[in-house]
């Protein structure tokens, strides 16, 4: 099959400017907000939220970020206040407030549970311990005198641990049981409440069996996967708040006069101009009127060759300013930059994937529901048979205890814990639970080019016949720039060995190269162009420098990416297992189609934005396709988000790493194809135990 496709530039847009998200008519006179909802906590939450507040009058929009327990919503003014919707959401059970300062907020409130989870794990961790090693001797035949010493001995440790323990599950019940619904904290909280009051009823009456032992490891458990859950989703959160860092966080604004002010980013405005330094980042998208450099643009377009920019070329917040001083006039800030783009378009992504019900999940629709109708049932029928209520109440509890939710809450992460550590073994890191549930899933592997399929660092591979002084020269030249493909060329010629000549008067010039003196003959480095000679398609590219002494030829060394070795047969395996494959990058045709057909993909995507990127993801997944993105670029991480799956390599930027689901170790691509595998076969497992 032979697909390859590049997306046309939106009409009006500059060229490599994010298309910027605008309010329709309708929306005309909307207020919005952002509330912070501890409570939510699943995917069931989610829909329970969104449902609620889209069927109240005067709200718009509602959605919900998991990830960051926040939600976002538009309401008419003229009905509603935020602080309105916030009592709604608290009859409902879920405590909300207004939210101003979100990261803050969030981080110090996840930060106080988490330190609450753990003291809860830890006491009942010590609990269940001694309880179980006490039990043993019950077990084992103790006298009745012994018995009940020993009962009561459990019983006052296993009793303050399960208050103290159970508060998470029991103030989670309890909230929605004012709401008049179910969760599945509630069967939780009343197998530990009547596990723990049948034991101790049986330890005042001298009877031979209490559930002091149960009660605890069950609390154990359930504290273990609750607080690895709330790591993983905090470490989930930080790939949002990683990229908002990109952004400085103040900004010299050039005044009328010439003069230059520090100001807060949050001041700048459309109009303004903005001095950048080299080494620092952009703070805002606009256009350079001033001055001419090279710019790491690899947040937009993921590619590591720097981009030569002078006056009328668009720029955008977050780039980096590599090599000379610009000079910026605005034309979007704050929330209107390509940047904050970026981070709505992970945001609405982290939400798609929230809503992904896991098997659990899903199992819990139903499940709280039957287990308290079939203690009812028990409870009523040994009534009817005439056992006393006694009995009957004993017989109702057991199967509340027998039917709590140990499966769901122990089947699925028992079989992930396995998983994990089969992957960890592999140089493989598991990020999220959840992943490896959605990777099984998977029948599209879509691959970023520049360090995924290639290791995302130009190497030297040819270069023109040249004397070891014209080397030592050209090196001499090179360790003088930051220019990814000078270092390249300096490392290269080091490794053979090469003393660096003695060149002076070094000056660089953004966009073209460096110039020197050796020997009193004016020596550079750079494009052909720079270098005397006519302009190359190969120059173009930016994967050839020249060296050029006095007013000789131009001779040039040749640069390229080097695919992972193993790309090819990973392609060819994941083909004959029936997955589809594409390549979607956001580097030039030519370049991408000499990759696809060295790596053996024929559906070949070029030239796309982030935007474009996160668009071809879901426009995959509203067919009904599965998706697995690898990537590693910054570039990538919004469609890292989008994605159903995620995988990136440990060398990836951290946003990009952080976002996905999965990191792999090494220079191998046959990490994906194992991981695929592992995941395959941990399904079957969750499922043989569910059943």
């Amino acid at each position: 099959m032979s697909a390859a496709h590049s997306s046309p530039a939106l009409a009006g847009d500059q060229p490599g400017l994010l298309p910027q998200a605008k309010a329709s008519g309708d929306e005309t006179g909307l207020a919005r907000g952002v509330l912070l909802v501890p409570g939510i906590h699943c995917a069931g939450c989610i829909a329970r939220v969104e449902r609620l507040l889209g069927n109240t009058p005067g709200i718009v929009h509602a959605r919900v970020n998991l990830t960051e327990k926040r939600v976002a919503v538009r309401w008419r003014p003229s009905e509603l206040t935020l602080e309105r919707i916030a009592e709604i959401l608290q009859a409902e059970g879920y405590q909300a407030r207004s939210l101003t300062q979100s990261t803050h907020e969030l981080e110090h409130a996840e930060d106080h549970e988490r330190r609450r989870l753990l003291r809860a794990l830890a006491i009942a961790g010590f609990a269940a311990g001694n309880v179980m090693l006490l039990s043993v001797s019950v077990w084992s035949g103790a006298d009745l005198a012994t018995r009940a010493l020993l009962h009561w001995i459990l019983a006052l440790i296993a009793l303050p641990a399960l208050v103290y323990a159970g508060q998470p599950f029991f103030a989670s019940a309890t909230r929605a049981l004012k709401a008049r619904r179910l969760n599945m904290d509630v069967p939780i909280s009343l197998a530990l409440i009547l596990a723990a009051a049948i034991s101790l009823h049986e330890t005042i009456v001298g009877g031979e069996e209490t559930y002091f032992d149960a009660a605890c490891m069950l609390a154990f458990f359930l504290l273990a996967g609750r607080t690895l859950d709330m790591m993983m989703r905090a470490r989930a959160r930080s790939a949002v708040g990683d990229l908002v860092a990109l952004r400085p966080g103040r900004a010299l604004v050039v005044n009328a006069d010439g003069s230059r002010a520090s100001r807060d980013i949050e001041q700048l405005s459309a109009g303004m101009t903005v001095f950048v330094a080299p080494g620092e980042r952009v703070p805002a998208d606009g256009e350079v009127i001033s001055g001419q450099s090279d710019v790491d643009r690899a947040l937009i377009t993921g590619e590591s060759a720097p981009v030569a920019v002078a006056a009328g070329s668009a720029i955008e917040a977050g780039c980096v300013n590599l090599s000379g001083p610009l000079e910026i006039e605005v034309t979007a800030a704050g929330d209107d930059t390509a940047l904050a783009h970026i981070v709505e378009l992970m945001r609405e992504a982290e939400q798609v994937r929230a809503g992904y019900m896991r098997i659990a999940d899903r199992a819990a629709r139903i499940y709280a529901p039957l287990v308290h109708l079939a203690a009812l049932i028990t409870f009523a029928g040994w009534l009817w048979w005439g056992v006393g209520w006694h009995q009957a109440l004993l017989t109702a509890i057991a199967v509340l205890i027998i039917t709590c939710p140990c499966a769901l809450g122990l089947a699925v992460p028992a079989v992930q814990v396995v998983a994990c550590g089969k992957l960890f073994k592999a140089g493989i890191m598991v990020k999220s639970g959840a992943a490896l549930e959605r990777l099984a899933e998977v029948d599209t592997v879509v691959f970023d080019k520049t360090g995924t399929l290639t290791f995302g660092r130009p190497q030297l591979v040819s270069m023109e016949a040249m004397a070891d002084e014209e080397l030592a020269i050209a090196l001499g030249l090179a360790r003088q720039s930051r220019h990814p493909l000078a270092i390249s060329l300096a490392g290269a010629l080091g490794e053979r060995g090469l003393e660096a000549a003695s060149v002076t008067q070094i000056t660089e010039v953004p966009g073209s190269g460096l110039s020197g003196s050796f020997d009193g003959t004016e020596v550079r480095l750079g494009s052909r162009e720079w270098c005397g000679g006519a302009s190359s398609h190969a120059d173009t590219a930016g994967q050839q420098v020249c060296l050029q002494l006095g007013d000789g030829p131009a001779r040039a060394f040749h640069f390229r990416d080097q695919l992972r070795e193993d790309v090819a047969e990973t392609v060819s395996v994941l083909k004959s297992r029936g997955f589809r494959v594409a390549l979607l990058s956001g580097d030039r045709e030519s370049v991408v189609r000499d990759i696809g057909a060295e790596a053996g993909i024929d559906e070949l995507y070029w030239a796309r934005t982030p935007s474009e990127k996160v668009e071809f993801i879901k426009d995959l997944q509203g067919n009904g396709d599965k998706v697995l993105m690898v990537g590693d670029g910054l570039n990538d991480a919004a469609a890292l988000g989008a994605a159903h799956a995620s995988m990136a390599p440990s060398t990836a930027a951290d946003i990009a790493g952080t976002t996905a689901d999965l990191v792999f170790i090494g220079q191998r691509l046959g990490a994906v194809t194992h991981t695929l595998e592992v995941t395959g076969r941990a399904r079957k497992l969750v499922r043989q135990n569910f059943a």
